[in-house]
């Protein structure tokens, strides 16, 4: 690998003025196409590879870079000063995992203004209620949801039952002082502990997504009464888009957002 040209770029790692071009957030794990050293992270590149495979017939042995059609034939990455591992592109095609329409959903939610249901969901009462100590039994399968939509791939569970852990704990401590807290403080807490939890898988969408889990908590609602709550206010069709048996269902008015725009477009094609 051009060792220079790795140089040069290290530092744009993390920095919100340089993200990745596919998912906009900071780059995280560093990867570089093989002839033009573009950067992006190294998850992104990897599905945007599976996406163009499923276009062709047979699995291709290039792709052609998102930025600038340069054809590429393997994913550079894991470099630390001296040596670096390469993905060929040709490689690992037979498993990829499709977003359905609940995991659209979901993902396109995280591209709309934020607050959008706060009136609904009273996250501040939710705290001073104590409504905290009571056990939510679909939070699971939501954050599995969740998860799968942000990071777009379908095993998640060492990094749900990490979070879920940490949520978990943080909800049922049953120590004096944490009781006689005030409401402000133990929410405070709460949204810096499952941050620093989920920083290190979300990355950029890390704060959306404690706040997303604060109102599906704070709601006390079922998945798909949550849902249709929030795709009612944002003037969506809803129908159906938990129920995996519904998913044919389309979702009528969904705004055009960057990071499926740039996954569903046939990018490999001809210009």
């Amino acid at each position: 690998m051009n060792q220079e040209a790795t140089k040069s770029n290290s530092h744009a790692s993390g920095d919100p003025s340089n993200p990745c071009p596919i998912c906009l957030g900071p780059i995280l794990q560093d990867s570089y196409l093989d002839k033009c050293f573009h950067k992006f992270c190294y998850n992104c590149i990897v599905q945007w590879t599976k996406v163009v495979a499923r276009k062709h017939s047979s699995p291709p042995t290039s792709v052609k870079c998102p930025l600038c059609k340069t054809e590429n034939f393997s994913i550079l990455h894991g470099y630390d000063g001296s040596s670096f591992q390469r993905h060929y592109i040709n490689r690992d095609f037979g498993y990829s995992f499709l977003l359905t329409r609940a995991h659209k959903y979901r993902l396109q939610c995280y591209y709309t203004e934020p607050g959008i249901v706060d009136d609904i969901f009273n996250v501040l009462w939710y705290w001073k209620s104590h409504k905290y100590l009571q056990p939510n039994h679909w939070l699971q399968s939501w954050l599995r949801r969740e998860i799968q939509a942000l990071i777009q791939e379908e095993d998640v569970d060492i990094i749900l039952h990490h979070i879920l852990g940490v949520i978990v704990t943080s909800l049922t401590r049953n120590d004096q002082k944490y009781h006689l807290k005030r409401s402000e403080t133990k929410q405070e807490e709460f949204k810096a502990l499952v941050s620093d939890a989920a920083r290190r898988f979300l990355g950029a969408r890390t704060d959306r997504f404690v706040n997303e889990v604060e109102l599906f908590l704070a709601s006390g609602l079922n998945i798909e009464a949550y849902d249709a709550v929030y795709m009612q206010r944002l003037g969506w069709s809803y129908h159906g888009v938990t129920s995996e048996a519904s998913e044919g269902a389309a979702i009528e008015q969904t705004p055009l957002i960057p990071y499926l725009y740039i996954f569903d477009e046939d990018s490999d094609g001809p210009d």
